[in-house]
């Protein structure tokens, strides 16, 4: 079964749009760093470990990795490199909309995305129908959240099998 590092910004999008549970159904294990959960997650979404997220423990040397990623990239979360090392390390996916972090995972050869890829996964899998992500990124659009939004577009059109409109 595939493994995705999820960042908090991603499981924030998700929730806005209303799909968490949905999330937990696309056949791939989702997971997060012991350190993020336990920062950011756990009191305000404890509900998360029941749905299906697992939390993982990261070793002595992917901390240590941590450190040096620190040293490289002074723009990304503690909590997001702890995210990255943890994908790097173990040859998984990571899942977030942090552009630094992004950029540090491309420089470090770590396979990245964010959640125009899982929300489109979703519709792949037939979690979701097309109109239900279309509600999704409105909702996400209402409440301010930070997507590329001409991609949300193309996405949409391209799901739908049509010419890109805008997302009100």
């Amino acid at each position: 079964m595939p493994q995705l590092i999820i960042d908090a910004n991603v499981i924030i999008d998700i929730q806005v749009a209303e799909l968490t549970t949905e999330m937990f159904r696309i056949g791939e294990r989702i997971l997060t760093p012991d350190i993020l959960y336990k920062e950011k997650l756990a009191d305000r979404h404890p509900e998360l470990r029941d749905l299906g997220l697992f939390v993982e423990e990261l070793t002595s040397l992917e901390v240590a990795e941590v450190e040096r990623l620190r040293a490289s990239y002074r723009t990304p979360s503690t909590n997001d490199l702890f995210a990255l090392s943890l994908a790097k390390s173990r040859g998984w996916l990571l899942l977030s909309g942090d552009a630094s972090l992004r950029d540090a995972s491309e420089k470090e050869s770590t396979e990245v995305h964010g959640t125009l890829w899982l929300i489109e996964r979703m519709v792949q899998r037939q979690v979701i129908t097309s109109p239900r992500a279309l509600i999704g990124f409105k909702m996400m659009r209402k409440h301010g959240r930070r997507l590329p939004w001409t991609e949300v577009e193309a996405l949409m059109a391209r799901l739908n099998g049509r010419q890109p409109n805008r997302i009100r």
